[in-house]
């Protein structure tokens, strides 16, 4: 009965262990070495912060490394209306580019529905309400961890 204990309670804090190492894998950012976010987490976060500044909705940043070879974060932002999307591009653009990331792409601008930026390690997308709901990226991208804004 003393093995038995001592196995259950092996048991129950492997247990833990897991569910505490999940819980952190979802809810905390990468970090390098020396404990301060990765430079994508910290790119993804002024992308983040810029489409905030436009009243953008639902702003996510996704961890996306490791799950593809081509960005390191996502950044999601909704606009209620054409115009607001344009906006809230146009201020991730020129947040990022004044912290010395500039785009390697941008496409959809003119349209207003879906613009997408490609920072490299980082890719902005800026949707209209319904366009986000119909390509739904994050649940396309649902293994990847959500990154706190902050």
């Amino acid at each position: 009965t003393k093995a038995a204990t001592t196995k259950a309670a092996t048991t129950k804090a492997a247990s833990t262990k897991a569910a505490s190492m999940k819980a952190a894998s979802t809810n905390s950012a990468p970090t390098s070495e020396s404990g301060a976010p990765t430079p994508a987490v910290a790119a993804a976060r002024i992308a983040a912060g810029a489409a905030l500044d436009k009243k953008a909705d639902e702003v996510v940043i996704l961890d996306v490394a490791g799950l593809t070879s081509y960005a390191d974060c996502f950044v999601i932002a909704t606009g209620s209306s054409d115009r607001q999307v344009s906006a809230i591009a146009d201020s991730i653009e020129e947040s990022m580019k004044k912290a010395g990331h500039r785009p390697i792409g941008v496409e959809g601008h003119g349209l207003g529905h879906w613009v997408l930026l490609d920072f490299g390690d980082v890719v902005a997308h800026v949707f209209y309400e319904e366009t986000r709901s119909i390509y739904d990226v994050e649940g396309l991208w649902a293994d990847a961890r959500r990154i706190p804004l902050e």
